[in-house]
């Protein structure tokens, strides 16, 4: 078997273009075995790769899965090491995320932050409930500290609406929150920040954690207000809690790939 493990098709045909949605379906395919026993990193000019057993592992696309520290390297080999009998992708969160930052991002970064961008036209931290009070107030005590980081820190002033109907945001502010988005060149970055804005719901929130101001556990917790109320109330159901679970693994992993770039 070679070590292209990320290349698999479905038994419907190739896996889909899109490296974000190749990552989802292959997390249903069958497990390939694993062939492997060691698992090294290894520098080459200046770049640092993962081997099994001598050879590089490669994306989905066929590139060399090429890696700008050895932090980001380790977590890699790390997951690969972690596999038992069978290769299980959906326990593999940064090898996914580093194939989708080097097939799916680093051509065009620009269209990615865009797409964070329009997550903050309608951010999650500005929908409010209008009812029961006790979860109005949990969502002001809560989220109100993190848009008033977004006005004094990076100049971006957001308004806030009572239930779903749409809000348009001023131009001003969304033309801040681009100037700080701007800052990230980094296609491992840009990916890892993507990832935390549509699991969380909020762009604010990823700048935050991008930025230090929460961590990624707090942000997580931020982004389920309205989830564990309704948990509180209703009682939890073991599916949801699962694919629940399975999210929150992506969103650490991509905080911790924001902070191996940052290092």
């Amino acid at each position: 078997m070679n070590n292209d493990l990320f290349n698999m098709d479905t038994p419907e045909g190739p896996s889909d273009a899109d490296p974000v949605r190749r990552a989802q379906v292959q997390s249903n395919l069958p497990f390939p075995k694993r062939f492997y026993k060691a698992v090294d990193v290894v520098e080459r000019d200046g770049q640092f790769a993962v081997e099994l057993d001598g050879k590089r592992v490669k994306t989905p696309a066929r590139q060399n899965l090429s890696l700008p520290n050895r932090a980001l390297a380790q977590m890699i080999a790390d997951e690969f090491a972690a596999q038992d009998k069978d290769i299980v992708p959906a326990k593999m969160p940064v090898t996914r995320l580093a194939n989708t930052a080097i097939d799916g991002v680093v051509s065009d970064p620009q269209v990615v932050l865009e797409d964070v961008l329009r997550f903050a036209s309608s951010d999650m931290l500005c929908y409010r409930a209008g009812s029961p009070e006790r979860l109005v107030n949990r969502q002001t005590e809560l989220w109100d500290p993190v848009i008033d980081w977004a006005a004094s820190d990076l100049g971006a002033r957001f308004v806030l609406a009572e239930g779903v109907m749409y809000v348009e945001q001023p131009r001003e502010t969304l033309a801040a929150l681009g100037v700080h988005l701007g800052q990230f060149k980094d296609a491992f970055a840009v990916a890892a920040l993507h990832t935390i804005t549509t699991l969380t719901g909020s762009a604010i929130l990823a700048l935050a954690v991008a930025k230090g101001r929460v961590s990624g556990e707090e942000a997580w917790t931020l982004a389920h207000v309205d989830e564990d109320w309704t948990i509180e109330q209703w009682g939890e159901d073991a599916e949801a809690a699962a694919r629940r679970a399975l999210r929150e693994r992506e969103m650490i992993a991509a905080v911790k790939v924001l902070q191996a770039i940052a290092v």
